[in-house]
């Protein structure tokens, strides 16, 4: 048996700022909430499964330049799920790494949205196939590697 990924553990800075983003703008749900000082925590999911979790451990935002987390990748249904998370992102004055919808790279039809979270934590939204027609900002190579 392969493994798969069972859910994503995410270090915040501020946990009520975190959970208000995760659940009002991208509509996970809350499954269970620590609020024992110290020991902050918020399990998050898609109503049936955890998916999420954040830990109010972090003393500063994420870092880009050092190891560990990359990007945390989400899937949508279709393009059209992706533009309605973009403009409430949007609305919620999101940070992007690009401009709109864009491709995975030269000629794929996948694609979606960059942007940070409150902590600056990279994430994307994307779909399998819709955003054949999308710019792809670098080229032949993986979109999702270089913001």
């Amino acid at each position: 048996m392969t493994l798969r990924t069972g859910h994503i553990g995410l270090n915040v800075t501020d946990l009520d700022r975190s959970l208000a983003f995760y659940r009002d703008v991208l509509a996970f749900t809350p499954l269970a909430e620590g609020k024992e000082e110290g020991r902050r925590y918020a399990f998050l999911g898609d109503g049936e499964n955890l998916v999420l979790t954040l830990w109010q451990q972090a003393g500063q935002p994420y870092a880009a330049e050092r190891a560990g987390l990359h990007h945390l990748a989400l899937e949508a249904d279709t393009i059209e799920k992706v533009r309605e998370y973009e403009e409430a992102l949007r609305a919620y004055g999101v940070d992007f790494a690009y401009e709109g919808v864009v491709a995975h790279r030269e000629g794929a039809g996948s694609g979606g949205i960059f942007f940070h979270d409150p902590d600056g934590t990279r994430l994307e939204i994307s779909v399998p196939s819709g955003a054949e027609d999308s710019p792809a900002p670098s080229g032949a190579a993986p979109t999702c590697g270089f913001f």
